[in-house]
């Protein structure tokens, strides 16, 4: 019989849930001051993101220059970040999944799964998975 590891350390609940809340404040400061080096202050340099349209991107400097074209346009809509859960599978690791909820009816909301990585104290974006809702 196979039985299924419970991966989640309660232990270190409090910490993934502070860091995933930390995280989902500097976006949401981010996002109304317009500022795309705020957003992608706590990206790791070999990022991998999925993007809510299907592309995949490597890299924070190919990322940074994204978000910075995104802020100027300024495509995305006044939003709220929340944190929906926040997991540590392993020392040093946290999965967190943070909604992005428009505050206007018709703006663009999605469900983003992050992973985040813990290096000399501090804890960097080192993967992310955005995904659009569309209910």
């Amino acid at each position: 019989m196979n039985i299924r590891p419970v991966l989640h350390d309660s232990n270190r609940s409090a910490e993934a849930a502070e860091q995933a809340e930390e995280l989902a404040q500097v976006l949401q400061r981010a996002l109304v001051e317009s500022d795309a080096d705020l957003y992608d202050s706590r990206f790791a340099a070999d990022i991998v993101w999925g993007s809510p349209k299907g592309a995949t991107l490597i890299g924070y400097d190919r990322l940074n220059a994204i978000h910075h074209e995104l802020m100027r346009a300024g495509v995305a809509p006044p939003s709220r970040f929340e944190v929906v859960s926040a997991h540590a599978p392993a020392p040093g690791v946290i999965v967190a999944q943070i909604r992005r909820r428009a505050l206007e009816g018709a703006g663009f909301s999605e469900s983003a799964m992050y992973v985040l990585i813990e290096r000399d104290g501090h804890w960097w974006l080192t993967a992310a998975q955005n995904t659009p809702i569309t209910t």
